[in-house]
């Protein structure tokens, strides 16, 4: 009993202290942002499709990288000085591999590498800086998802994987020596847990005070709001055996009613002073369309050299934010088309479509249409939203024989906008849906498109002043992963396509507040 209100009174102190707060965009418009301002952040640290992250602290400067799937160029390199505030500061990967997940980010004797599952293999790219430049993806021939790399106390270098597995590395990190072997079961959570698989996935290993800590994920990414978790193991040597923490799991959203759901994946990372955070990803459960973002809680470790969140703490609090100085730049999505090149921190382009298809040029996005339809034969250029809910337009001129405009896009079957088709307008909408709203509307208009909490909203404007609501509203909160079997997320977009070249001018991106 003693124990029980001494757990309560902490929880009230924590409660006081931080309280909760509501996840809102930031009076400027440029989208949500974490920090708080005094001394405290809510999550998500880094809210859109940041699934999976990988941290590494050099000094006191840490870089993370994240999933990019399908986009190019990927894996984003971002820089910060505090684990709160980010800045991207390159790309580790502009060639196209497959759909690229679950990223190791690590150093090694003053290089840097990033391992990383795709298309049904294991790849790794290299640099001597993590702004790069990258090589070329390497290789690995080799099966399972997940590498999370680790070095022994001899040096030897071994690449663990899902399912428990582990392979040898050769002394540059570059290729796989030997046979794999499966060294590790996992935690067994209660029978009753409502989960979507066992799924036992992303090893990360951490080495201190004589031991190998291996997190690893469990319980399937998707599925049931309850379904994913963080569980911790540890061992004297990186190859087991394992005795797995009696504070399992580390992470796990056990109320499906939660704001995070399928909260997991979890990577750790310390700090100069000595503090450790855990990184890990989860679902907004008032809006899985953005996908799994990326948030931040405190670790303690315990006498008996084990490490847990603090009894109390929830991502969904208002916590105290880690030191160091903050990190600024400008996260506004809207753009002018007057750089030379294609800004690829706000765009990028799918798959393996070809990037020269889209130019900046005299304040203009340039698309050509290659003679292709939309979306059966032709890609977007696409960009990750930065708040919940948000609206786009820009002023399009699609010449005859063209299509052109503004989309929400998840995949070629998935997706919802307005194309401007020689002189008319039309909505489309998932597969292969489109109708006439406008006729003889002109060769150059402004579109808009509105995602309000998931109202789908279209407007057109010859002026860009006076605005005209057309179509019927639609419902955008089924595109996401588990309603729809692909880990696309729903991403504002824009498109040409046809005989001839869509122009583009004045995007701008307004966040909604959630």
């Amino acid at each position: 009993m003693i124990k029980r209100l001494c757990f309560i009174a902490a929880m009230l102190h924590i409660l006081i202290l931080s309280g909760y707060e509501a996840y809102a965009g930031t009076p400027d418009g440029r989208g949500y942002k974490a920090d708080r301002g005094d001394g405290y952040y809510v999550n998500p640290i880094m809210c859109g499709n940041y699934a999976d992250p990988s941290v590494l602290r050099v000094d006191d400067d840490y870089y993370m990288t994240h999933s990019s799937f399908e986009a190019l160029p990927g894996l984003e390199i971002w820089h910060s000085k505090d684990l709160v505030n980010w800045e991207p500061v390159g790309h580790a990967l502009d060639k196209y591999v497959g759909s690229v997940w679950a990223p190791d980010f690590i150093r090694y004797k003053d290089k840097y590498y990033i391992y990383f599952p795709a298309s049904g293999g294991n790849y790794v790219v290299t640099a001597d800086s993590p702004e790069g430049p990258w090589s070329d993806p390497v290789d690995l021939h080799v099966g399972e998802i997940d590498p999370g790399h680790v070095v022994d106390k001899d040096g030897n270098r071994y690449i663990h994987l899902s399912g428990g597995h582990v392979v040898p590395l050769s002394d540059d990190g570059l290729k796989v020596t030997g046979p794999m072997k499966k060294i590790y079961d996992g935690w067994q959570y209660p029978q009753d847990w409502i989960v979507e698989c066992f799924c036992l996935e992303s090893p990360k290993l951490t080495y201190k005070d004589g031991w190998y800590y291996l997190t690893s994920a469990q319980g399937g990414t998707g599925g049931p709001p309850t379904s994913h978790m963080v569980v911790s193991a540890r061992s004297k040597t990186p190859l087991g055996p394992w005795e797995n923490s009696p504070y399992n799991p580390i992470v796990r959203n056990s109320d499906r009613n939660s704001k995070w759901a399928s909260t997991g994946h979890g990577t750790l990372v310390d700090t100069p002073d000595g503090d450790w955070w855990i990184m890990f990803h989860g679902y907004d459960s008032g809006n899985r369309t953005i996908g799994r973002q990326t948030l931040l809680l405190p670790i303690e470790w315990t006498e008996d050299g084990w490490f847990r969140v603090p009894y109390g703490y929830d991502p969904e609090m208002r916590l105290k934010k880690p030191d160091g100085e903050a990190v600024t730049h400008d996260i506004s999505l809207s753009d002018e088309f007057t750089s030379e090149t294609l800004d690829t921190f706000k765009w990028k382009t799918l798959k393996n479509d070809d990037r020269t298809r889209f130019c900046t040029e005299d304040g203009a996005l340039r698309i050509d249409g290659r003679n292709q339809e939309f979306p059966a034969g032709n890609l977007p250029l696409v960009q990750m939203p930065n708040s919940s809910f948000y609206q786009t337009e820009a002023l399009v001129k699609a010449p005859e024989g063209t299509q052109g405009g503004l989309v929400f896009y998840v995949n070629e079957d998935y997706l919802a906008g307005l194309s401007l088709e020689d002189g008319d307008i039309y909505m489309l909408s998932s597969r292969g849906g489109k109708t006439l709203l406008v006729e003889n509307a002109g060769e150059e208009v402004w579109l808009r498109l509105v995602n309000d909490h998931h109202d789908f909203l279209c407007y057109w404007s010859r002026d860009g002043q006076e605005w005209e609501r057309i179509g019927v509203a639609k419902e955008l909160s089924g595109m996401h992963a588990n309603a729809i079997a692909d880990w696309g997320v729903l991403r504002p977009g824009v498109f040409g396509a046809g005989d001839g070249e869509v122009t583009l001018r004045h995007y701008r991106y307004t966040p909604i507040e959630y």
